[in-house]
């Protein structure tokens, strides 16, 4: 089921059995031990330390970053595909852990694509040497999320933070907001507007910005109701001043950060599938051992309903996600709209799954020690992870109809 051995590599069916090791031997009785831990509204309380030593000894940190730093560079004609076993497996356990995970992979393949050399090697050297060291991906602002992304480019769009080269600095200034790893993250890739007589495709740079620059204030961990163990932060530039080899990408950041969205969304529907599974599989142990008018209660025909429903929903998830990560792996031209058509049909095909796993739980599905409404909890989350379901569709039309679909806005 899910991701089986007739569709992996010898590679890749390693990484799935090392990261299932992880998750089964680490994560899980992490999660069962500590039900209330994820509401400790400190932030630095909630993961225990050892949960990311942990998976830096499996090498699941390592990943994406450049061998020649001590990484696991994936092979990039499966990148995505692979990527997509381990976060599964990951949300299995626990979907912010693997968003923890995940952000770090994805901000790696930047890094080692557009950092100059000496930058990749004092970063990459400290992140493979500081197990709790993330990485997060500075992009949404307040006042433009998704919508910023309708098929239209005009300078009304631009980022609202700006970026001006003064001497041999770049100076920034701007407010991001729910950032994944914003909160505790070492080292940020920022995007801001250095051009504003064109729209935001061809005015937007990106630059590495380390946490302890001056200018540079967190100033919030967004308290949400799922993926607790990834701390979403805001984050203030105040004449934040780095030096002019920070700047990674010039003007075109968004365009060539393609090898950052694509595979970003094929992950946000591996996590999704993970969520699922773990549901699923909670939900196959109960109605096993849960006993009511004298049999098991998979023998009653409404459970079995709600069972093979769940079942089906997680293989179609998993079928169209081995699609859509081989299409961006490939560079297909249905790409852009096969790893948007997974995310939105992961994200509500496994808030469907999680229902019904809350339903064969009955009471017990809502009570927290329990861990049922959990999995529910971090599924709703990833209806708008990385772009709303609406703006999602519009972007399928688009890519499927670039002559004849509307512009929807603007």
């Amino acid at each position: 089921m899910y991701f089986q051995d007739r569709y992996l590599s010898e590679e890749q069916r390693m990484m799935r059995d090392t990261s299932r090791q992880y998750v089964d031997n680490v994560v899980i009785p992490f999660i069962q031990q500590n039900r209330l831990r994820e509401w400790d509204m400190d932030p630095n309380a909630r993961l225990a330390p050892n949960i990311l030593e942990q998976a830096e000894a499996a090498g699941l940190r390592a990943l994406c970053v450049p061998d020649r730093f001590g990484g696991i560079a994936l092979d990039p004609a499966s990148q995505s595909q692979t990527m997509a076993i381990i976060a599964t497996e990951l949300a299995r356990g626990d979907s912010g852990l693997a968003d923890k995970l995940v952000q770090n992979w994805k901000i790696s393949v930047l890094i080692a694509q557009f950092a100059p050399e000496h930058l990749q090697e004092y970063w990459f050297t400290r992140y493979m040497n500081e197990p709790q060291f993330l990485m997060a991906h500075c992009l949404t602002e307040p006042h433009g999320a998704s919508d910023r992304w309708l098929p239209y480019n005009v300078p009304e769009i631009n980022m609202d933070t700006k970026a001006v080269l003064e001497g041999d600095e770049w100076v920034i200034n701007g407010r991001k907001q729910f950032i994944s790893n914003g909160f505790d993250a070492t080292l940020y890739v920022v995007y801001a507007n250095t051009d504003n007589s064109v729209g935001m495709q061809k005015g937007t740079s990106s630059f590495l910005v380390p946490r302890d620059t001056p200018g540079l204030e967190v100033t919030n961990c967004n308290e949400t109701i799922g993926g607790r163990f990834m701390n979403n932060g805001e984050i203030v530039f105040d004449d934040c001043r780095v030096p002019a080899d920070h700047l990674l990408v010039l003007n075109d950041a968004l365009g060539k950060a393609g090898i950052y969205f694509r595979p970003g969304k094929v992950l946000v529907a591996a996590k999704s599938l993970g969520i699922g599974v773990g549901a699923y599989e909670e939900t196959v142990k109960f109605v096993h051992d849960r006993v009511q008018g004298g049999k098991p209660i998979i023998q009653h025909q409404a459970v079995a309903l709600r069972l093979a429903d769940m079942a089906t929903r997680l293989e179609a998830v998993a079928a169209l996600l081995r699609h859509a990560a081989l299409a961006v792996d490939e560079n297909s031209p249905d790409a852009d709209a096969l790893c948007n058509m997974v995310k939105v049909f992961a994200s509500h095909e496994i808030v469907k799954v999680c229902e019904h796993a809350m339903e064969l739980h009955g009471g017990y599905g809502a009570m927290l020690e329990v861990g049922i409404e959990k999995y529910m909890r971090d599924a709703l989350i990833n209806l708008h992870s990385d772009g709303t379901s609406d703006v999602s569709n519009f972007k399928i039309v688009r890519a499927m109809f670039p002559e004849t679909s509307g512009k929807y806005a603007g």
